[in-house]
């Protein structure tokens, strides 16, 4: 496990600030390669707006709906094709949070997990939680590290196997690192698995954002949401899904526009779609950008549905519908 403190940098502020440069979402390819997921002619559909902060998009099968957040506004909203955009959760995180104490007090990331459950990186109440489709009624799976709270969990990907890979900065929090509610003296990126306790893989990153694994489950890629030292790392994993070794998987900063590295898809033939300055990326397992997705701002995360054919882009105060040319959730 690679532990420790990081120093810690004030917390990049970029929701919600980007909105009246807002332009209409453009594609841009960088290579030939793009052309395996981006048909020639791809326009991309907005399909909700007026959102305080778009996050955490998450494709619900047994629905045919997309689920993604708004934590500002601590709220889930969901998306049909027939019913458009509808309220689902409400609050998405902690009741009644103290506006003194909490940033974002709702969800961020969501997963579906292997029970079908909805699995909630809950910033304000600053744990993972598990909501019931049916029971609609949500419980905790783990909020403490050691003994101490989570500062603000934020995104997180679920393994085959049920481990769950997530990540905690301060986001959720006033003041962030300063928080008098925060316990923990790092911003971690951890692995859970259920029964167990939380186990930390690294302790040193300033600002752990958007985590995924490749599709081997060998590599774990989590983003640095750093506006002094943006980048996406990647982690060779054992056979206990725990760190060997890490390196820096792309150096962001070489790039220019609004935002920071954030969430983070794999597709199956392992290409990267990430969150980075100046928009959402395709990027090679060799960290070749191949296309971007651009509106003029910050775009948060991604989520791929509908069979795979279906990329789905949150992006400030929109959240965006892109056709891919084959399923990005296929072999082959």
């Amino acid at each position: 496990m690679i532990g420790g403190m990081a120093a810690l940098a004030t917390i990049p502020v970029w929701s919600g600030t980007a909105a009246a440069a807002m332009t209409e979402p453009t594609l841009e390819r960088l290579s030939p390669l793009a052309d395996r997921f981006l048909a020639p002619g791809t326009r991309i559909e907005t399909i909700a707006s007026g959102i305080r902060w778009a996050e955490g998009p998450v494709w619900i099968p047994a629905s045919n709906a997309l689920l993604f957040s708004d934590p500002p506004a601590n709220l889930i909203r969901r998306w049909t094709r027939a019913g458009g955009v509808t309220p689902f959760l409400t609050p998405s995180g902690l009741a009644n949070p103290d506006p003194k104490l909490f940033r974002e007090a709702g969800s961020n990331g969501l997963a579906l997990g292997r029970d079908g459950a909805l699995v909630i990186a809950d910033s304000g109440s600053r744990a993972l939680m598990r909501y019931d489709f049916v029971a609609k009624k949500r419980a905790p799976l783990v909020d403490r590290y050691q003994g101490k709270r989570f500062n603000s969990p934020n995104d997180l990907h679920i393994a085959r196997n049920g481990a769950i890979y997530f990540t905690d900065p301060p986001y959720g929090l006033v003041d962030g690192a300063t928080s008098p509610l925060r316990e923990l003296p790092h911003n971690g990126v951890y692995r859970w698995t259920p029964g167990g306790e939380a186990v930390l893989i690294d302790g040193t990153l300033t600002y752990p954002n958007g985590v995924a694994l490749s599709p081997d489950e060998r590599t774990l890629y989590v983003s640095v949401s750093d506006d002094k030292a943006p980048r996406i790392m990647a982690y060779d994993l054992d056979a206990r899904g725990l760190p060997l070794k890490r390196r820096v998987f792309f150096d962001a900063s070489v790039l220019k526009g609004p935002g920071l590295p954030d969430g983070m898809k794999v597709a199956a033939d392992g290409t990267l779609f990430c969150s980075a300055p100046g928009g959402f990326y395709l990027m090679t397992p060799e960290a070749e950008p191949i296309a971007r997705f651009a509106h003029g701002g910050p775009i948060a995360n991604g989520a791929f549905g509908e069979g795979g054919k279906t990329l789905f882009l949150t992006g400030n105060d929109r959240v965006m519908r892109v056709p891919l040319a084959r399923s990005a959730t296929a072999r082959g």
